[in-house]
């Protein structure tokens, strides 16, 4: 028996909101005596928004009035209302998410649009999400091979590296198309970062002079030189490691990449030469997207063309794949149910060694960080390699040595697996954290990086708790 819902995505960025509205359709294909697994078999955009200039009061402030009467209005032209709706996303990112009023919009939205994933995406979160939606992990792994998604937008250029279909990395640098404005053919407003990098190459510029293009695409190069190292495809300096927005952390170096796909506003610009006006747009993005296209370390790369480009970051909701955990789990009944938790999976050939496997879940934590403190995070792994009783404790040592961030939060250790073994690793953890610490260990359950799970309250007399699935839907 198939059932249609509709989802909904909202993105508020830098430069642009838009919204998308989606049909899913889910059927349980599991038999009539077995139990049931209702997975997508159908999805389809069924509507796509206009795409508007943020609105804000200021240059601090984002503008929540003039945002809602933006989704209002798109909910008339979709025909829906919020009641129509099963699911979806709300997710402000960009520069727009370090707005000071940023969450107060979300909890709006989220009222307004119903009980959806809602996210103030920071800069590693925002390049998954686009990643995915330009189809970058999907990308990769069918061509076997390490593609780099690099979403140019308005403030931010959010890169994600994928090998084989799995996260390898992520960083974000103040490198975007709407840092130097122009209005009535004068420049109205510098990014100080970049004021900075044309000084240091002796190019002068200043808010009221007139924009000059040959200066301006001369800018625009010494940006993309900085997205080519940020891929280890030039030289880094100092001056490199002052553009990045989260702290200066770069990309690993390894593994190398091979392939490129492009998403974010000025990704139009650099898949097809724009002969127009390059300021048409009131800002630079069609010069830096030329300067991108036009750049040899970048342009040594394969290029794929993107699923999505400006349009990669709206999130359509969750594909919702319920289902229900193994009977060999261990949880605590207290924490449950909880609600839109965000996987960090480990890589199938992290697991071969304990050292890689703690290493993994250590460097992606940071992902699920906003504002500095950690959010709930379910950690999730196959789990295949080890299933003996002295491999379980080595497993449940190495995920202690790996998740003490976790371990030191205010949230449970939660742990999906998908092999059978999870009833006797949440004992192994809970015995060595002296019971002092929840953990919900649940086996039997699939999910990709990036996805957000719900466990619910158990069922079938407590052996088994169900599991909704969200992996993120992407237009297609």
């Amino acid at each position: 028996m198939q059932e249609e819902i509709k989802s909904i995505g909202i993105d508020i960025g830098t430069s642009t909101t838009q919204l998308v509205f989606s049909r899913l359709v889910v059927e349980n294909v599991a038999g009539s005596y077995t139990v049931p697994r209702v997975t997508i078999v159908e999805k389809e955009v069924i509507y796509r928004s206009q795409i508007y200039f943020t609105p804000l009061r200021s240059a601090t402030e984002i503008d929540a009035e003039a945002v809602q009467k933006i989704v209002s209005r798109e909910y008339e032209m979709a025909h829906m209302k919020p009641s129509d709706l099963s699911t979806g996303a709300v997710i402000i990112t960009g520069e727009t998410a370090r707005k000071q009023n940023a969450n107060e919009v979300l909890a709006a939205l989220s009222d307004f649009a119903g009980d959806f994933v809602v996210a103030t995406a920071g800069p590693d979160l925002e390049s998954v999400l686009a990643a995915r939606g330009a189809g970058a992990d999907v990308l990769s792994e069918e061509n076997r091979t390490v593609i780099a998604n690099l979403d140019i937008g308005g403030g931010t250029s959010n890169i994600a590296v994928y090998q084989r279909g799995s996260l390898r990395g992520t960083c974000c640098l103040d490198i975007g198309g709407r840092l130097i404005k122009i209005e009535n053919g004068r420049i109205s407003y510098i990014y100080h970062k970049i004021q900075r990098l044309a000084a240091n190459h002796g190019i002068t510029i200043a808010v009221g002079e007139r924009a000059d293009e040959a200066k301006l695409y001369r800018i625009c190069e010494l940006m993309a030189e900085q997205l080519a190292k940020s891929l280890y495809l030039l030289a880094a300096d100092e001056e490199h490691r002052s553009l990045y927005t989260n702290d200066g952390k770069m990309l690993p170096k390894e593994p190398a990449v091979l392939g490129l796909t492009y998403s974010g506003g000025v990704a139009d610009c650099i898949y097809r030469d724009e002969d127009a006006d390059p300021f048409r747009y009131g800002d630079i993005g069609v010069l830096l997207g030329r300067a991108v296209r036009k750049n040899q370390a970048l342009g040594a790369l394969t290029l794929y063309q993107a699923k999505e480009t400006i349009r990669a970051t709206v999130v359509g909701a969750g594909t919702h794949a319920t289902d229900v955990s193994g009977s060999t789990i261990r949880y605590d009944k207290t924490y449950l149910p909880i609600k839109n938790i965000p996987v960090l999976k480990v890589a199938p050939w992290d697991e071969e060694s304990l050292d890689t496997f703690t290493e993994a879940i250590r460097s992606q934590l940071p992902l699920f960080r906003s504002e500095g403190r950690l959010e709930h995070v379910a950690i999730a792994f196959q789990g295949n390699r080890r299933s003996g009783f002295r491999e379980i404790q080595e497993l449940a040592d190495a995920i202690i040595k790996g998740a003490q961030e976790v371990i030191e939060s205010e949230y449970p250790l939660i742990v999906v697996i998908e092999n059978d073994i999870g009833k006797v690793l949440g004992n192994a953890l809970n015995v060595k954290l002296s019971h002092e610490k929840p953990v919900i260990c649940i086996d039997r359950i699939h999910t990709a990086g990036g996805d957000y799970i719900d466990i619910g309250e158990p069922i079938a007399g407590g052996q088994v708790l169900p599991i909704v699935n969200k992996t993120l839907v992407f237009n297609t």
